[in-house]
């Protein structure tokens, strides 16, 4: 799920890394599907990635659904139920195509349950505007890292995760109702402020966790499956990432 405001952060160009400029295809991001599941550790990557995100999708149209119940009003449930309606749709397409590639849908999903509900459990937000602000700072960061790895997917596989990651609207709502609040009490803003930087940390460390534990993930970063990556890009792409957590920060009026 894509959350960033964009008329503060624009969305990266299809196939390049957050912050990237275009650049040519090649390698597996010049493949479409028939071609690159050929390499049988691409395919299983592609499972795991399929797998997680579905799994943050479901995770995602859960919750929403669950902080509904904190909206101050009528207005803003309803806002919260209809995405959480477009997360439950970005789930269906991603369980959906699992199935078309010959996937166990709950299989892929599974052994990412834990630390998706692990990271939900230890980010439990107390009020309506650590809701907000989970679901605009944390889900970007994840939304970010997931673009960055759907830059050496195949052009099939590319495609639907951008699709899943488009803006449900939620960015822009979060920005003008966190922004009218610290106006209204600006003391608000610090405690907000040290709430997105524990999110900050706590997604990072789920991020980095995830991929550690799938062998086949891992290997996507770091090279061998996909193309173009080493350990040094690791690294620089978690620097993309933080930069662009520090613009969603400013967007809310908050101190990174």
């Amino acid at each position: 799920m894509e959350t960033s405001d964009n008329a503060i952060e624009p969305k990266s160009t299809p196939g390049t890394p957050t912050g990237s400029a275009p650049a040519e295809l090649t390698g597996i991001a010049a493949q479409d599907w028939a071609t690159a599941s050929a390499d049988p550790k691409y395919r299983a990557a592609v499972v795991d990635l399929l797998g997680a995100l579905a799994y943050g999708e479901l995770a995602a149209f859960e919750r929403l659904a669950e902080d509904a119940k904190l909206a101050p009003t009528l207005d803003d449930k309803a806002e919260l139920a209809k995405m959480a309606s477009a997360e439950f749709h970005h789930f269906e397409r991603l369980r959906d195509r699992l199935g078309e590639i010959d996937a166990d849908p709950t299989g892929a999903m599974d052994p990412f349950a834990t630390a998706l509900d692990d990271f939900h459990r230890q980010t439990a937000p107390s009020d309506w505007l650590e809701g907000l602000v989970k679901a605009y700072v944390g889900d970007s960061i994840a939304s970010d890292f997931y673009r960055e790895v759907a830059a050496r997917l195949d052009s099939d596989t590319r495609g639907l995760v951008l699709a899943v990651l488009d803006d449900t609207g939620h960015g822009n709502f979060a920005v003008e109702k966190v922004r009218a609040a610290i106006e209204a009490e600006p003391r608000v803003g610090g405690r907000l402020a040290l709430w997105a930087r524990r999110l900050m940390g706590e997604a990072l460390s789920q991020a980095q966790r995830v991929v550690a534990d799938r062998d086949a993930l891992s290997t996507m970063l770091v090279g061998g499956v996909a193309d173009g990556f080493d350990l040094a890009e690791v690294g620089r792409m978690f620097s993309r990432i933080t930069e662009a957590h520090t613009k969603r920060m400013a967007a809310l009026g908050l101190a990174a």
